[in-house]
């Protein structure tokens, strides 16, 4: 997939937005931070509420990484 999550993952780490507490607070569902976590695509809607919880924008999580055939 052409979306790498790298930048999203650090930014959870750094703020301290664990998978614990992501699940407790409801931010996303488990399905979702698994789909992150395995490199795999989510929704917008998941990326807006991720985006809420840091305060940042798409940009500051999501880097495009152009793939190789």
């Amino acid at each position: 997939m052409p979306i790498k999550y790298d930048k999203l993952i650090a930014m959870m780490e750094e703020r301290g937005l664990t998978s614990y507490k992501v699940k407790k607070e409801n931010i996303i569902s488990q399905g979702a931070l698994t789909a992150i976590k395995q490199g795999k695509s989510v929704t917008i809607d998941t990326i807006a509420k991720l985006c809420k919880a840091l305060n940042c924008q798409p940009g500051d999580i999501l880097e495009y990484e152009e793939e190789t055939t």
